[in-house]
This record gives C-alpha cells, structure tokens and sequence, in this order.
C-alpha cells in the first residue's frame, strides 16, 4: 500500500494509495468525478465495441479499473457528507449527484455492454471460468434487466429521468432529518428540571450551552442527549417536549422548512413507476429479485408469524409497566412521554441497576480493548492504531494484519455524535479487496456511531446498548475486511442479498451478553474493577426484558414498509398515514399521538437503501441466532461460571463459510455450508425468551 497519495485534486488518488482526508476539499468533488466518469465511459464504451470475442479480461477486467477509482472517490465524498457536513460540502456533493445518477444508468442501460455479457455468458469461456466468476457475470445480467436495459424509446428516458429523481429526493430527505435534527434546541436555565439526568449528560448540556455564549443547559435531539432525558428526567412536561419535537422531525408537524412529506410521496411515486417501467406489480415485487425472500407474501407471514410470537409477551410487558406506573410512579395513564421513563425505572426495580451504573465500566479504551480481543480469538487477526490521515480528530485508523504481520484492510472509526453528523450507526466500504496477478488492494472500511463524546476530562463512556451497536457494526466492517474474494463485484456489500447482509453484524451482538467477554470490556472509570459477576448476573436477567414489545414494534417497522411498497401507484401522505394506523392496529400495543410522524424520518426507508427490504434485519435476525448456536452448542465449560464460546473448529468455519467467502455464492448456500442444514427460527425465539430455553 502507498503511503500518500499525489499532488493535486486528492480525489484522483490511485486506487492503491490513502486517501488524504484534510487535502479533500468541496471544489475537489465535482472536477473529479467528470474526469473519473469520463475514463470510466471511455473504458465501457471500448469494452462494448470490441471486435474480438468476450472474455473476463478484455471486458469485466477491462472496465474495473476506471469504475474502483470512480467508486471510491464518490464513497469518499459521500462519507465525508455524512460525518463531516457543511454548506459547502453539501452544494459540492448535490452537483456531483445527478452526475453520478446519470452515470449509473448510462451503464445500466447500456445495450452494447448488455450484450456482451450476454455474449460472454454463451461463450465456452464462461464454462471454463470459476464460480464466483460465474456468479458476477449471472449478477451483472440480472443487474442489466432490473436497470432497464431491456427498455426502448420513451420508456428508456423515463427510466433515467427517475432514477435521477430517486437519488436528489433520497438526499433531500436526508438533509431534512439532519437539519430537523441539528437546529431544534431547548435551553434548561432552571436546573432542577434536568433532575434524575446523568451528571454527564448535563455536563455535556451546559457545554454546549456555554460554546452558544448562553448560561444554563442546552438539550438537543441527538440520541447522546435525547435518550438519556427520555429514560431519567423526573420532570414530565420535559419530557413530554423532546418527546413532540424529536416524533415531529422534518414533517408538517414541526419546522415545516424541513417537511418530508412531499419527499415520501415523490419517492414512492418514483419507485412505482420504476417497478412498473420494469414489468413488476410493485416495488416490493422488483425489490425482491435481489433478495433470499422469495415474494411479499412470504415476507408479510413471517412477520405475522413473529407478530404472533411475541404479542403474548408483550400483552403481559405491557400490562406489568401499565401497574408500575400507577402505583410507583403515581402515573395513572402512560403516555408515549413515560414509557423510557417508566421502563427503566421498573427494570431498576426488578433487576436492581441501572443503565447509568453499568455504564461507568464501560470506559472506550476498555471496549476497544475487548473487542480487538473478540476480533482476535474469533478471527485470529489484530487491529492496531496507525498513523493514517483521517477526516475528523475524533477519528482512528486501525491496520488489520493477520498472524503472519500483513496487512488484510484497515478500519476507521468515528464514534461521537456532533453536530453535521448524520444521525445512527454504518460502515462504510471505501474500497474492497481486489487482486489483478501480483498485486493486492486490500479493503478499506469505515465504522461510524453517534455515542456521547468525552465530558469532564474523562474519558468517553458506553452504555451496554453502544457496546451491543459498536459489536454490529464491527460485525459489518469484518464482512469486507477478512474477505478472501478478490473480485469487487462479488465482495459483502455488493453481492450479499439484502436480507442476509445484517447476518454478521447481528452475530456478533451475542458476545455482549457473554460473561468472559463483558467482563473483559469493562474497566471501572473511578476505580478501575472490571464489571462485577452479581451486575452481569443482573444484566443478564434483563436481556429479555420488554423484548416482546420490542420485536412487536421492529415488526410494525417492517410490516409499514413493506406495505406502502406493494402499492402499485404510490401512496399520498395520507395514505402513508393511513396505512401506519392500519399496521399499528393490527400488530402494536402502543399507539401514538396523531401528530408523530414517524415515517418523516425513517431514513432506513427513504435515505438509507431499506426500502420495501426494512424485514431484513428480522429475517438476518434468523441466521444469525442460528449461526450463534452453533457456537452455542460447541462451548464447553469455562472458569468462574463462564462458558468457552470460542470454538477453534467452529470459529474457523465460521470464518470459512460466512465471513471470508462475501457475496461470491448466495447466502443461503453460506450458511447451510456453515450450519448443515437451512436455517431455523428456533434460536432467534429462544433468545428473545419468546420460547421456553
């Protein structure tokens, strides 16, 4: 790997060298995907034109080389857009949009490269290719068909002009939930209001309220802030005010300068048409050609059938936080405002801690620690820090190297929450593993959260959900970072099926709730112990806790997007609306008030790529407890009541099968070549204690 990258526009970078993060500035973007475009269209178009006969080289070869740069520079400016936004970057990034839609489609509709792919597939050089060669070239002629390139005249323009609109109006949608997000504040200048709130949080409140030039306490709806207020404040009308501003982002019912409802009905719109353009009923139908589900039918009965599972558990959930209110909390009647409040102060009760008191063991430095640790005996790798240009001072860079000191990819991580950041938890892949003879490009990986940020001079502190969310996303990033596929297209992210994608990153959510590997990730902030056994004993119990009502509501999260999308002319707001009201009459226990507008900043759905797909992350939810029990059932006993999870053998074949083979076979094939057998739901019920152990 080179060391720097050249002189001049850094997003011009060859694809083997590190990209200068503090060098790319807005003015770069827009001259660098014209020139990056431009050789890319000169390479198809020679690919497509050639005389001689198809071949892997002198056509899938031939136009990745141009594409890797072309993709990485436009991962680079989309990462720095999420992570580090400004006005600037934002215009910047806008205008290289249409520029890279137009692009995209020109391929995908591109007839003559159509139809050399055809050619190749029908040639015997196809016959003589490996498998996951094959697969690509099977991938990119389902890819042509789904693109419209089957389509003539008017419907060809049509086609483009919508994909263009679908991309400004996912990015429209966007910036409305981080501008909703970002410029909502309340300031607290009577401080008995913020009692029960964690002192960190109200030391973090006063800072911002200081950099502002303000006296007293600044809240804000970024999740550092919002949920502990939520969980803790005694102050109910506070409550009860981040509650309606954070439920009323980007919609007609908050600051209608950031309104999503022409966005939702526009892309929904646009998504119809698209199906339909392609000869599809809905766009859950043409979405569902990519994915291990096999129609919406099947998807809508198992979500039903978890619906089912869970709504018995949930009723008593429900019932038993309904009476703790009244009689604990003297809250006769729950409203939505309560249910954070009520909760923890009920698990308090049962379980006897707090989310506050677990979180002083859960020091950054000793979570990294012992996740590296897992990352090791799991994949017998190690990740250390290195000195690499990054795109924020809260940002560290990580070389991965393997047992014999090379280096596999490296990992980026960027874990605060602040202000032009987008909201949530990804990684993203800046480039994947590539290998052309002797030379390797190795991955390039970028983890992003959005935990609270040191306060008071200490360092920062996780809850045990970031420690369970840091795990998911780790879990992503080793899906492109340990891959042995060494074509592009057959890596993670582009051809692992949607609904199989969250399968690494929820496997690895169970190590959290491992005694001899929480134990290992905690380190007292005051006193340096590490996590007691009676705290984890009580973490434990509580792991199920209220999980029927939480799975009721992933459901109507997954039920919702489904359903607007078997739609087959769209939906207007209302009929948005209309239809969440539907899903939550039949599925949900808690009913919201009629101005939340929830689906205004869903953006898994209309920013985030989950459209008619948000079920994945409940059907991965099937593999991945599958997968873990295989771990399960191999453990043997360990010392101090602990279990050794970490089975040589399995852990290998997990590695093998799962982890290193990426999107070069479909996922199910993966997972029966890892488990023997297709999945089960068993395992997902278990450790949800919706079943019986």
């Amino acid at each position: 790997m080179k060391t720097a990258a050249p002189a001049g526009n850094p997003l011009l970078a060859p694809a083997d060298a590190i990209m200068d993060y503090a060098a790319v500035q807005p003015a770069h973007i827009e001259p660098a995907l014209r020139e990056l475009i431009a050789a890319a269209r000169q390479a198809i178009e020679a690919a497509a034109a050639s005389p001689e006969p198809a071949t892997w080289e002198n056509l899938v070869q031939a136009i990745e080389d141009p594409s890797e740069r072309l993709h990485r520079a436009w991962s680079v400016a989309g990462h720095l857009n999420s992570v580090v936004n400004t006005p600037e970057l934002r215009e910047a990034f806008n205008a290289g949009l249409p520029l890279m839609s137009e692009f995209s489609t020109w391929v995908g509709l591109h007839a003559g490269l159509y139809r050399r792919y055809r050619e190749l597939a029908a040639s015997p050089a196809y016959a003589a290719m490996s498998p996951t060669r094959r697969r690509i070239v099977d991938l990119a002629l389902r890819d042509f068909r789904l693109s419209g390139v089957e389509l003539q005249g008017e419907g060809r323009e049509t086609y483009a002009r919508n994909a263009e609109q679908q991309a400004r109006g996912s990015q429209k949608f966007s910036e409305n939930v981080m501008d909703a997000t970002d410029q909502w504040s309340l300031l607290v200048v009577d401080e008995a209001r913020l009692a029960g709130i964690p002192a960190d949080v109200r030391a973090a409140a006063r800072e911002a309220a200081h950099a502002d030039g303000a006296e007293g306490w600044k809240l804000v709806l970024h999740m550092p802030c919002y949920l502990p207020v939520m969980q803790h404040a005694r102050d109910r009308e506070l409550r009860r005010e981040l509650y309606r501003a954070y439920a009323t982002r980007a919609s007609d019912q908050g600051d209608v300068r950031y309104d999503n409802s022409g966005q939702i009905e526009s892309l929904l719109a646009l998504r119809a048409e698209e199906a339909g353009l392609l000869g599809y009923r809905d766009f859950a139908g043409l979405r569902l050609e990519t994915r291990m589900a096999d129609d919406a039918p099947q998807v809508l009965a198992f979500l039903r059938r978890l619906a089912a599972s869970a709504r018995p558990s949930a009723v008593r959930d429900l019932e038993e936080l309904r009476a703790f209110a009244r009689t604990e909390l003297d809250l006769p009647e729950l409203e939505p405002w309560d249910l954070a409040y009520a909760s923890e102060r009920l698990r308090e009760q049962r379980y006897a801690y707090s989310d506050d008191e677990v979180r002083q063991y859960f020091t950054e430095s000793r979570v990294l620690e012992g996740l590296f640790g897992v990352i090791h005996t799991l994949f017998g790798v190690r990740l250390i820090a290195c000195d690499a240009p990054a795109w924020h001072r809260d940002a560290r860079i990580y070389s991965v190297r393997d047992a014999q000191d090379r280096e596999l990819g490296r990992l980026g991580m960027d874990l605060y929450a602040r202000p032009g950041k987008q909201g949530g938890a990804w990684v993203d892949s800046e480039r994947d593993r590539r290998r052309r003879g002797a030379e390797l490009h190795t991955p390039l990986a970028w983890l992003t959260c959005n935990f609270a940020p040191p306060q008071g001079g200490r360092e920062a502190l996780l809850s045990h959900d970031d420690v369970i969310t840091l795990f998911h996303e780790s879990g992503h990033a080793i899906h492109t970072l340990l891959s042995r596929v060494d074509e592009p297209a057959a890596s993670a992210f582009a051809a692992v099926e949607w609904d199989a994608i969250e399968l690494p990153s929820q496997f690895m959510e169970n190590f959290c709730w491992e005694w001899g590997v929480l134990r290992a990730l905690t380190r007292h902030v005051e006193t340096s112990e590490t996590l007691p056994r009676d705290l984890f004993d009580k973490l434990l119990a509580a792991r199920n806790f209220q999980s029927g009502l939480q799975t009721l509501r992933q459901v109507e999260f997954a039920l919702f997007d489904m359903l607007i999308h078997t739609e087959p002319k769209g939906l207007p707001i209302s009929g948005v609306l209309d239809t969440l009201d539907a899903v939550r009459r039949e599925v949900a226990l808690l009913i919201p008030p009629a101005w939340h507008r929830f689906p205004h900043a869903f953006s898994h759905l209309f920013a985030g790529g989950y459209g008619a797909g948000y079920y994945s992350y409940k059907w991965a939810e099937v593999l991945s407890a599958d997968a873990f029990a295989a771990f399960e059932e191999a453990a043997t006993p360990g010392v101090d009541g602990q279990r050794d999870i970490f089975d040589p053998d399995t852990c290998r074949r997990y590695l093998d099968e799962i982890i290193a083979v990426g999107g070069s076979r479909p996922a199910a094939q993966s997972f029966e070549a890892f488990r023997g057998r297709p999945p089960s739901i068993d395992a997902l019920l278990r450790h949800n204690g919706l079943v019986a152990a």
